[in-house]
């Protein structure tokens, strides 16, 4: 008889306004060189596949850049690393909106990941935000 494994993945959603432009955040959330800025410790890009690798604490994670729009959001999958990976990858997605009524800019996350502790996620992204805060000036 096979088991089917539940995955214990999770959606976390946060909004944060930012005080700067949408065309002066998109390539924080988009590129590289952006991203390690703010979100990881360094991230690369290998060129023959266009796999993008974060490094946080010495510990490499590949990704993809599953899906974007230019000065919307971009969408990063990690590579699977076991068999439910494979069926229900984690990912965490930016998305820069714009609120016509207040003129504010949001950066929208979309965080599915095994991380359970939902407090802690959110304190992580609230740091990395005011990390992105003081980078842009916003």
């Amino acid at each position: 008889m096979a088991t089917l494994s539940m995955s214990n993945k999770k959606l976390f959603t946060a909004d944060y306004e930012i005080h700067a432009s949408i065309k002066m955040l998109y390539p924080y959330i988009q590129t590289a060189s952006g991203l390690s800025e703010w979100f990881a410790d360094d991230v690369t890009i290998n060129n023959e596949d266009k796999s993008f690798t974060f490094f946080w604490d010495n510990e490499a994670h590949k990704a993809k850049l599953a899906a974007f729009r230019t000065n919307h959001f971009a969408r990063f999958e990690f590579l699977p690393e076991n068999k439910d990976d494979e069926k229900d990858p984690s990912y965490f997605e930016l998305r820069l909106e714009f609120n016509d009524l207040t003129q504010s800019v949001y950066i929208k996350i979309f965080d599915y990941s095994d991380f359970d502790d939902q407090k802690e996620l959110n304190d992580l992204w609230h740091g990395l935000v005011e990390t992105l805060r003081k980078t842009v000036g916003g």
